[in-house]
């Protein structure tokens, strides 16, 4: 008997193994990697204290600046309308006993915005990586049941790659002082 030739309910088995083994065995493999790995871009002027204009991010009684929102944060809210759906997605770190919680900011501080940054950074790592085995499901599936495979890894991880993203743009402008 051939992979194309197993029963349904054999291949029903292996699509939904496959998918909770890609899941679980990505986040596992991320949330085990040093924080230090998700520390960089764009980061020096949190690691320094200054923006590239010299002035310092974390001064105290500071006033909130103008907001000027990037174009990648308005395509998140004009265009994907993030703000309405953003919050109902469910947050895996509960899985993990170092999963560290990011659908609100927990405290303030320059130490917890390197770190929620970097979570944001291993966070979206995982969900692209978890794309990647996506074509291995043809392997077993008939090829219109493999492309569906495909469209579940993109429904499944585009969407909180996107929440990901968006906080971070978020974040950023947190540290510069500025208005959400």
């Amino acid at each position: 008997m051939s992979v194309q030739e197993l029963p349904p309910l054999a291949v029903l088995a292996l699509n939904i193994g496959g998918w909770l083994i890609v899941h679980l065995g990505v986040s596992y493999l991320l949330a085990s990697l040093p924080q230090r790995w998700f520390a960089g871009e764009g980061w020096r002027s949190l690691e320094t204290g200054r923006s590239s204009k010299g002035k310092w991010y974390f001064e105290r009684g500071a006033k909130p600046k103008q907001s000027f929102k990037s174009g990648e944060e308005r395509f998140y809210d004009q265009v994907l309308f993030i703000r309405a759906w953003k919050d109902r997605m469910p947050d895996g770190s509960f899985l993990f006993r170092k999963g560290f919680q990011k659908k609100r900011l927990a405290r303030r501080g320059k130490a917890y915005y390197q770190e929620y940054h970097g979570e944001t950074l291993r966070g979206e790592w995982a969900h692209w990586l978890s794309i990647v085995p996506a074509p291995l499901f043809f392997i077993w599936n008939e090829p219109l049941y493999g492309y569906l495979m495909v469209g579940y890894a993109l429904a499944a991880n585009l969407p909180f790659i996107a929440i990901l993203r968006y906080n971070r743009l978020r974040l950023r402008r947190i540290c510069k002082g500025e208005r959400l």
